[in-house]
């Protein structure tokens, strides 16, 4: 019996393999979080391209997974209990993926909380003050004459950068030698910045070689090469 059958978004993007996890996503930094964690853990998941230029995201089959119109989103058909789990939201997904698993996140409740803190640093600023850089540099924002918010939201790029330079001083990755899932939710958008928004010069990147260390790390794992390219543009 395919116990996705009850989903309405199975409706639009049929699954092939009901017994896998579904993915519905765009590889943009918050897309290939989920296909990179995918990748690294070794889940079985069939990926579902959710396409802006055609509005997928808008459609009433997606909005029944996620009403917030945003990717990535999932269905687990092995969810908790055994029944199937929809969720929304690169973090939160990337948390329950982790627990789901026991990989890239710590046994140790304490370092578990302080991994987190981490995790919602990426959620709460990086992604939106990347993104907001993005538009300015490289979007419909360069086209503005004033220039004092592309400024703004580059002052803050600069300040999370040199935070997460600080954090990186003497370790390999945020949590120490642990790869975890705060690095698969952060560097995505660190490569972003620097490469599709073509913004690593106004940004000064090179000032931060700690985070340029990590960061060619990160982009040189095999998951990540692939989970960057998932799901892939028709």
């Amino acid at each position: 019996m395919n116990t996705l059958s009850a989903y309405p978004i199975t409706r639009k993007w049929p699954a092939q393999h009901p017994d896998r996890l579904q993915l519905y996503s765009l590889p943009t930094p918050n897309g290939v979080k989920v296909a990179i964690m995918l990748e690294e853990t070794g889940l079985p998941y069939e990926p579902h391209l959710v396409s802006f230029e055609t509005n997928d995201q808008m459609s009433p089959e997606f909005l029944s997974l996620n009403p917030n119109n945003k990717i990535p989103a999932i269905i687990d058909p092995d969810g908790p209990g055994g029944r199937p789990l929809a969720l929304f939201e690169s973090g939160a997904i990337l948390l329950y993926l982790a627990e789901k698993t026991g990989q890239f996140i710590p046994r140790d409740a304490a370092q578990r909380y302080e991994m987190i803190q981490w995790l919602m640093w990426q959620m709460g600023g990086v992604g939106p003050m990347f993104g907001q850089v993005g538009f300015f540099n490289k979007f419909a924002g360069k086209d503005y004459e004033d220039k004092r918010p592309r400024d703004r939201y580059v002052t803050e790029s600069r300040r999370l950068l040199g935070v997460l330079n600080q954090r990186l001083e003497g370790r390999a990755w945020i949590m120490g030698d642990a790869y975890s899932i705060a690095d698969i939710a952060t560097f995505p958008w660190v490569r972003n910045l620097a490469g599709f928004y073509e913004a690593g010069d106004l940004v000064g990147i090179d000032d931060f070689p700690q985070v340029t260390r990590a960061l060619a790390a990160f982009v040189a794992r095999p998951a990540v090469v692939r989970g960057l390219e998932i799901p892939a543009r028709s």
